[in-house]
Formats: structure tokens, sequence, C-alpha cells
């Protein structure tokens, strides 16, 4: 019982060394490693950084040859503390079990990787450090690498609906015009001819407006049954692959978002400049608004009173 406890309290290492068996692995391993980020479920964590506290251990592959001192022969410890970054730079998540999931299924890509061993801990919820331990081996992880990662990743076409364009009578032909174009479209709309009440308080202002626009989203699905109102990548992405439009409602990816995001919504057209930049879109194609289009995404602007869509 003494060797179970040592284990479930002590380092991951420990772990690692009571299930190698006869045969000990070869390890790396990151200790007592801090993060600040915004991560939780619950309302009070939004908006506020906290500290994480991660140890890692990675059993990799024994290479018999002679390691020559050459840094492309090992698993780096830069691997590691890469994984983390590039999954906490993702998006904002609610669970330390998501984190730990993606991370090691991150590490376990690289391919002198074979099993995981990763806690995470949260030190400012509590008088204590609240966390989760996984382990994963190289085939119970399989790594995060998405279908259209291995392919190319899909880059849709982005049509921001105006006030005035919601509204037209040409939104059912604008709809049959897209889906012929045989490719990806998420469309994204405005909030609408309704005015939201005031906040004094930007993140607030920042709420009020992200559900206006999701009323005007809702509003437009009854118009037209193809407005299918989605809020989660999973749900987009399933959509861009099966050809099928889809109709973005903000809230959850904007709020969940890490790094950049909108500070300000507005109008909703910064808003969809900043989506399709973050969807690596093809071209965002304005219907009744004005915006500039992000870097590298391709701008089309038409008037809502345009029945035939100058699709690219």
């Amino acid at each position: 019982m003494s060797d179970q406890i040592t284990q479930a309290f002590g380092h991951p290492i420990e772990r690692s060394e009571a299930l190698s068996g006869d045969t000990p692995a070869d390890r790396i391993s990151l200790r007592d490693y801090p993060v600040e980020v915004e991560i939780g479920a619950f309302q009070q964590e939004r908006g506020h950084r906290q500290r994480l506290r991660f140890n890692i251990v990675v059993e990799v592959r024994h290479d018999p040859g002679p390691l020559e001192d050459d840094v492309d022969r090992i698993l780096s410890y830069d691997k590691v503390t890469e994984a983390i970054a590039a999954e906490l730079a993702a998006e904002r998540l609610n669970l330390l079990e998501t984190l730990a999931e993606r991370i090691a299924a991150r590490i376990l890509a690289e391919p002198m990787a074979q099993r995981a061993f990763i806690r995470i801990e949260k030190l400012d919820r509590g008088p204590g450090a609240l966390g989760v331990e996984i382990v994963r081996a190289r085939g119970d992880a399989l790594p995060q690498l998405e279908e259209e990662q291995l392919k190319g990743i899909p880059h849709p076409l982005v049509v921001f609906l105006g006030a005035g364009a919601a509204a037209s009578a040409h939104l059912p032909t604008w709809l049959d015009q897209l889906e012929r174009a045989g490719r990806p479209v998420i469309l994204t709309c405005g909030r609408g001819a309704v005015v939201p009440p005031q906040a004094p308080s930007a993140p607030v202002q920042r709420r009020i407006d992200l559900l206006a626009i999701e009323q005007a989203a809702w509003l437009l699905a009854a118009r037209d049954r193809r407005c299918v109102v989605v809020n989660t990548r999973t749900e987009i992405d399933w959509a861009m692959k099966q050809r099928q439009l889809c109709l973005w409602a903000p809230s959850k990816i904007v709020l969940d978002a890490a790094g950049d995001r909108p500070d300000a919504v507005g109008d909703g057209t910064g808003l969809a400049r900043w989506f399709a930049g973050q969807m690596q879109a093809s071209g965002l194609l304005l219907i009744g608004a004005e915006a500039e289009a992000p870097e590298g995404v391709s701008l089309l602007k038409v008037s809502a009173d345009t029945p035939v869509l100058p699709l690219p």
C-alpha cells in the first residue's frame, strides 16, 4: 500500500519506474514547470489567468546506435514544452483533463516517444494544488492529427450577412448559389435591426452583443432550414467536411479563444473578419456590409439588393 501511495503522490517518474517491469525505460522529464493561463469551466475563472504546474515524464525508444552528441537523434525537452505551449495557444479550455489528453497526444506523435505520464495542477483554486494525472501509451492516445491536417486544412468561404441582407428576399437564392459552389461555406451575421442594451462594462457589453448576434442567427435559421446554427469548432468542421452550409453563433468560440480575440463586437463585421482569419478562410464575402479582409484572405463585397453573388 505504501508503494501505491508513493506512486499516487510522488512525481510521475516514480509511476513510470513502477510500470517499467524488468526493462527500465529511457526517460526525459519536466519538473514543476509553471505557466499562467486562462482556463476553467466556472464563470469566475473566465477573464482571469491562473497558475498551472506541469510535471511530465516521457518514456522514449532506445536508439542502439551511437548518439554522436546529435540533438536530432533524441527527443528534445523542447518538444515537451512546445506541446504545452501549442495546446494552450490553440484555444481556451475548460478542463485540465482535455489539456492533458491533447498534450499527451502531441508528445506521442513524436517518433521516439513511447509513453507519456502527465500531471497538471491548478495552484490558485484552493489552499492546495488541484490536478489531474494521466498515463498514455503510443497505442492508447492517437496523435491529435485530424483528417484535415493530413490531407490539408479546408479553407472555407466566410459569408457575412449585414442587416439588410439578413432580411432580404434574395436570401434563398443566395443560399442556392452557395450550395452549388461545392466548397465549404460558413455563414455569419450581425445583430440585425435589434439595438441591444448598453452596459458600462466592456466585457459585459461584449457578452450582450454576442447574444444579440446569436438571436439574429436563430431568426435566420427560422427563415431557411439551411441556416443551421452551430457554436462549436467540431460542428463547423463536420459541416465543412459534409459541404453543408452552417451559420456561426459566435459566443463560445470568441469567449474560448486564446490570445488575440476581439474585445468589442459592434455590428459584427469586425467579428466576421477575425473569424475568417481564425478559420484560414480562402475568402470573405460581405453582403450589405463594409469591412477589411484579414491578411491572406480575399475580399468580395456586394450590396444587399444583388441577386447573383460573385463567387470566387
